[in-house]
């Protein structure tokens, strides 16, 4: 199964839905993706500086910020970012592709990406933008969804993604679509060690994947450089 995403289409379909999105989040993950993104920030190194990739509306931002001396959040979609900068005024906010990062070599200590990295129109241009902006040993952090193994559960997961999710989403924000477009890409997502070689294709290692609630989403995480 193939997997393409074009930006400009999801730009402007994440742009349709940024008022809406966390609570709609929130309903449809019944507050489980919150406890998800505090297991993200509880493994970035402290003190350090972070950049939080695809922040859309900042909501990892603030557990960042209790553990990192300075957090950055970037993200394409306008819209979605000034909500977080509503929210968050003292964090530094910055509109980039993250294809083509306006950041320096080696300029952060950690990196996360929740819920964005299979909205890439390249995953692996992607990965290794990640990797060229993180200081050497520097920690990339990422939260994703995929599929579970579990016959009955995937079933189950399979049915509650392709039915009940696009028309409550679609209840919630007006964009069915959105949300048809949403559980399509996890399906074709490449996950758990897939995904965690085409981190160590672009320059990572010490790559460890988690499974949560079954498989629906993986937490991961590596390290930029060589292997020691």
């Amino acid at each position: 199964m193939t997997y393409q995403v074009k930006s400009a289409e999801v730009q402007s379909m994440f742009g349709s839905i940024a008022r809406r999105y966390d609570i709609t989040n929130s309903v449809l993950s019944m507050g489980v993706h919150r406890l998800w993104k505090k297991m993200v920030s509880a493994r970035v190194p402290r003190d350090g500086k972070v950049l939080d990739l695809c922040t859309g509306t900042g909501d990892l931002l603030p557990l960042l910020a209790e553990r990192c001396k300075e957090v950055v959040g970037g993200d394409f979609c306008e819209p979605m970012l000034d909500i977080a900068r509503e929210r968050y005024p003292k964090i530094k906010l910055v509109q980039c592709d993250a294809l083509n990062l306006p950041f320096e070599n080696d300029s952060f200590d950690a990196v996360t990406v929740a819920f964005g990295v299979r909205n890439l129109e390249s995953l692996d241009k992607g990965l290794r933008e990640m990797n060229r902006v993180l200081k050497p040993g520097g920690t990339l952090v990422v939260l994703e969804f995929g599929q579970p193994t579990f016959p009955v559960w995937r079933q189950i997961y399979q049915l509650y993604s392709r039915f009940i999710m696009p028309t409550i989403g679609g209840l919630l924000t007006g964009n069915r679509a959105a949300y048809e477009y949403l559980p399509q890409t996890a399906a074709k997502f490449p996950c758990a060690g897939d995904f965690a070689h085409r981190m160590e294709e672009a320059g990572f290692s010490r790559t460890r994947y988690l499974s949560l609630t079954g498989g629906i989403a993986y937490i991961y995480d590596g390290k930029k450089g060589a292997e020691a």
